[in-house]
């Protein structure tokens, strides 16, 4: 059980969240709405990382569910696992992230050592960070660190709240508010 109750979603920034979320609030938005303020902003950087980056799909989802096992953030996997795997990522993919030390090509390797820096350590070594230039742009560089820092954030804010995950069908639009 979270530890504060859900809000009731209702104004306009609670409409531009369902919006991004295809007409559902979330239990993630439910807490985030009792600061409307808050939920605005984490709603437009979010959207921006979910969708609007150059940073491949695949990459990102590998990055979120990293961050989710480190953090020990279950709402969050369950959140991404499905959008994992239409990204790409396999059931070995997925079970390789569950470990100390994912085997994984070149690249993912990389991008896990990166994560896990800092996720863990929040100081990245240089090496680390060096070692992914030759499989990223600067562009792409910047949007990896960025959804790394703001999914920790994420785990994070789920983890502390105890906010857990529940069926979708709970968190439908209410009817006084569709098509407003």
């Amino acid at each position: 059980m979270a530890r504060l109750p859900d809000t009731d979603g209702t104004g306009e920034i609670a409409h531009r969240v369902r919006a991004r979320r295809g007409g559902a609030l979330r239990p993630l938005d439910r807490m985030l709405l009792h600061s409307p303020q808050l939920a605005d902003g984490w709603n437009t950087l979010l959207g921006a990382i979910r969708g609007r980056l150059r940073l491949p799909c695949d990459i990102r989802e590998l990055v979120i569910l990293r961050i989710a096992v480190l953090n020990r953030a279950g709402y969050e996997w369950t959140a991404h696992e499905p959008e994992a795997r239409r990204a790409g990522l396999s059931d070995a993919d997925l079970a390789e992230l569950r470990r100390e030390r994912p085997d994984f090509d070149e690249r993912r390797r990389r991008v896990i050592a990166y994560t896990d820096a800092m996720t863990r350590d929040v100081q990245v070594p240089a090496e680390s960070f060096d070692a992914l230039r030759d499989h990223f742009t600067d562009a792409e560089l910047v949007e990896l660190t960025a959804t790394v820092a703001a999914y920790n954030m994420v785990s994070r804010f789920l983890v502390a709240l105890d906010v857990q995950e529940r069926p979708l069908a709970a968190t439908a639009v209410p009817s006084e508010e569709v098509d407003q």
